[in-house]
């Protein structure tokens, strides 16, 4: 991978996170959880501690160092393995991802900051409206990914890029 590859792949992730901070919180408007990554990780990482050392604003760095991290897996491990037009490789990321998180990430992440939810959000208030909204915003991810890739003119269908 480029240089030139790499900075613009980080500002995809950047983008892309972001979308999907504001889907996670405008969700709330359309009667579905409003989604706090940033304040569950704080919290995560505030559990192990006496006081709470870490602010928001750890827990949001946290948050959109993933979604970079998701966006450089995506250009060096997936994208030449998932078939497709930018739009349906950004769907099938996003599912990934949703998957993922609900069977993995939130289930460890909740029962680190000292209220779990369960596999899928199982032991949670509202487990369907958490898969729902978990999906939306992980799509939302894929989809902006994907173009801001695309527009970006990192090429991930073979080659050089």
């Amino acid at each position: 991978m480029s240089s030139t590859t790499f900075w613009r792949t980080v500002i995809s992730g950047f983008i892309a996170t972001f979308v999907m901070m504001m889907i996670a919180f405008i969700q709330g408007g359309m009667g579905l959880p409003t989604l706090d990554i940033g304040h569950i990780l704080k919290e995560s990482f505030n559990q192990v501690h006496s006081g709470e050392p870490y602010s928001i604003l750890w827990g949001n760095i946290a948050f959109y160092l993933m979604g970079i991290i998701l966006s450089l897996i995506w250009v060096v491990f997936l994208a030449l393995k998932i078939p497709g037009n930018w739009l349906l490789q950004g769907l099938i990321y996003g599912i990934i991802i949703s998957i993922i998180a609900g069977g993995i990430v939130s289930p460890l992440v909740t029962a680190a900051a000292g209220d779990p939810i369960g596999i899928f959000y199982s032991d949670s208030w509202a487990p369907m409206a958490l898969i729902i909204a978990g999906l939306i915003m992980h799509l939302g991810y894929g989809v902006v990914l994907t173009l801001c890739l695309k527009y970006a003119g990192v090429n991930v269908k073979g080659g050089k890029s």
